[in-house]
């Protein structure tokens, strides 16, 4: 521990806020995605984020600027971007990538829908009827089949461009434990015959299509790393790991002393913002997914503005409570562009920005590739060996 340069290091990942195409765009079918891009062009001057602006955001794409958010002369901080070399473009992917681990062999995907033989096992297994079954957004999909399943008791499963299992439910009909365990029973059987990336719980509420509401309870049940991560180093070594939203369910759990589940990006930020008073050694790593969820998917443009405005502001909240020896680093998971085709995750650099009261510089990172980087420097701030993938910029910060 005596050789750690910051007592607390804090990750915030902005979950889809990509920032332009990647190099290998093209085989995601992705070429011209630009999330940052879409959100600039939509809002231009209106895009008030004045310290993410502060930290060089608007430095990082010098010759290709980002309407609506200008560089800076001064940055307070360090910037670049990163691209990552895991074969999807999922959240586990990404998030398992910047602590060191990435996903090598392709998750399975169902565009078509998912096979006979495994509707036929979650069938016998919930006693209920599957339906739908097919790629479908998850507010329609409850538009067009929640009365459906009120009359019925019917499982809504449906699927999306990522390698995912979502069963939407009506808390009326279909208690939350029991949706709970009937993801827990389809993630066991999905693991190696599948290998689907992410069961996923929705439940909802509502007596009608005019009021179908989803709740906070999502439940992400994932693939458990197949090896050990970042995480599980610091974990190891005896420092705090803490997971602020759906960090702990992205590592099913591994790796991490204490977790929060959150129900909004404004709930995780003010439970970081909470954490931040508090007196620990190690890494806090939040995970901000109304980007993603609520926006990047719905192809809301105007609502992932406004979600990147709010986050400014409450990351303002956040520098309020940094020390000297403080570290944060703002990146993202992927890239989710609200003004692209289709309602996917798209393959995008991700933004990288760094920033910690006890720095005398500022400057450029470059790009960085893997997202493993990210992990890389949290280790060697902390003096743990890691498996030797990615390399730490800590070096870099001055």
């Amino acid at each position: 521990m005596s050789n750690k340069r910051f007592k607390r290091v804090f990750g915030i990942v902005l979950d889809s806020i990509g920032i332009g195409e990647a190099p290998d765009a093209d085989e995601f079918g992705d070429v011209g995605a630009d999330t940052l891009g879409s959100i600039g062009n939509a809002f231009k001057d209106a895009l008030t984020i004045p310290h993410l602006e502060a930290l060089g955001l608007g430095n990082i794409r010098e010759n290709a600027p980002i309407p609506g958010i200008l560089p800076v002369k001064s940055p307070m901080g360090y910037f670049g971007k990163a691209y990552e070399i895991s074969a999807g473009k999922d959240s586990m992917d990404g998030h398992w990538e910047m602590m060191g681990l990435p996903v090598t062999q392709p998750l399975g995907f169902f565009p078509q829908g998912f096979p006979v033989a495994l509707i036929e096992q979650i069938e016998a297994y919930s006693h209920r009827h599957v339906i739908v079954n097919r790629p479908y957004s998850g507010t329609d999909v409850i538009r067009d089949y929640g009365e459906q399943q009120l009359k019925t008791g019917d499982l809504i499963v449906y699927t999306s461009g990522d390698s995912v299992l979502q069963i939407a439910a009506n808390t009326g009909v279909i208690p939350l434990a029991e949706l709970y365990e009937i993801c827990r029973y389809v993630r066991s059987i999905t693991i190696d015959e599948y290998r689907i990336g992410r069961i996923i719980a929705r439940p909802y509420i509502g007596d009608s299509v005019e009021d179908f509401t989803r709740t906070s309870d999502r439940h992400d049940y994932t693939l458990e790393p197949t090896g050990p991560t970042a995480l599980d180093a610091l974990k190891q070594a005896g420092f705090d790991v803490l997971g602020v939203g759906k960090i702990n369910d992205i590592f099913s759990g591994q790796g991490i002393t204490k977790g929060w589940h959150t129900t909004s990006n404004e709930d995780g930020m003010e439970k970081t913002i909470e954490v931040a008073k508090t007196d620990f050694t190690g890494f806090c790593f939040t995970n901000l997914v109304d980007f993603d969820a609520m926006y990047g998917h719905r192809r809301n443009v105007e609502g992932d503005g406004q979600a990147l405005i709010a986050f400014d502001r409450q990351f303002g909240e956040l520098l309020d409570q940094m020390k000297p020896d403080d570290l944060i680093i703002i990146t993202a998971d992927h890239g989710n562009d609200p003004g692209f085709r289709g309602t996917d995750h798209t393959r995008e650099y991700v933004p990288l920005m760094c920033y910690s009261p006890g720095l005398v510089a500022s400057g450029s990172l470059g790009i960085r590739s893997p997202f493993a980087d990210f992990g890389a420097t949290v280790l060697e701030n902390f003096g743990v060996r890691g498996n030797g993938i990615g390399h730490s910029f800590l070096s870099e910060l001055k």
